[in-house]
């Protein structure tokens, strides 16, 4: 499925050209509507990231409906820095991330202007900090993405979900009245099929970064594919109370997730 030769570095360089005026216009724009236009600011990722899948040739079909409840947190499954692009896609929406996320060049700029929470995940004492401020956006009403798997995976399966970071569903109702839910959203991503074929197992490194990839010969890599299918499955809401036993919840959602997954690599054939 991998170019060659000029006709490789000739596609390479023209989805570097497309994709630079959006950087370079977009990225700004963000800055200043994120200080003067907050409203603006929130849709303005939706719009850069459907153009990035355009010159990507990423084709994205959505299954089920975005829960439009708040307080709310979606809970996803991870494979790419590709998945950040078809989330973001969607609906407007912020990320939960690793902290060393922020030092990276670029896609740290890009993930503090989505107004991203970031986690240091090997400082267990740090979660109740976090799972505060992760609980105060969500009271403002941002729509907050978790991946749960707490890494990426090589696509092929899903990876035992956390559920330390889920404790901020619980935590966003405080001493509200009885009765009181917060949300969290259940959402499964896949690539089923590279230019109109089956993905094979082999075929998955071609759009999942995982372990110790080098990133520019992923992305030199990606540049060159013919276009991606992916498939979001988006379930059914769960409800969550004070009461809600988290670590229960989190299994029921893992497992969910791995069903949608399961289904959707089993389909890429129709």
């Amino acid at each position: 499925m991998i170019e060659t030769g000029l006709r490789r570095r000739l596609k390479i360089a023209g989805k570097v050209a497309a994709l630079m005026p959006a950087f370079l216009l977009g990225l700004p724009a963000q800055w200043l509507a994120l200080k003067i236009a907050p409203p603006a600011a929130r849709w303005m990722p939706v719009i850069f990231h459907r153009y990035l899948l355009f010159v990507l040739g990423v084709k994205v079909s959505r299954e089920g409906l975005a829960e439009r409840r708040a307080p709310l947190l979606i809970t996803a499954n991870h494979l790419s820095w590709l998945d950040i692009l078809v989330i973001s896609s969607l609906r407007p929406v912020s990320f939960i991330a690793k902290s060393e996320v922020g030092a990276w060049p670029l896609f740290g700029t890009l993930a503090r202007l989505q107004r991203s929470i970031f986690v240091e995940r090997e400082r267990k004492g740090k979660t109740g900090e976090v799972n505060r401020a992760i609980a105060e956006r969500m009271r403002r009403g941002d729509a907050l993405v978790l991946f749960a798997e707490g890494t990426t995976s090589d696509g092929t399966r899903i990876l035992p979900f956390r559920s330390a970071l889920i404790g901020a569903a619980q935590m966003v109702l405080g001493e509200q009245e009885e009765g009181a839910v917060s949300y969290v959203q259940p959402l499964n991503i896949a690539y089923p099929r590279i230019g109109g074929l089956p993905i094979g197992r082999g075929d998955h490194a071609l759009i999942a970064w995982h372990g110790d990839m080098d990133l520019v010969p992923h992305l030199a890599d990606l540049f060159t594919l013919p276009n991606i299918d992916c498939r979001v499955t988006l379930l059914p809401a769960r409800a969550v109370e004070t009461s809600t036993n988290r670590k229960a919840l989190t299994r029921d959602i893992e497992d969910e997730i791995r069903r949608a997954h399961d289904r959707a690599l089993r389909s890429r054939a129709l």
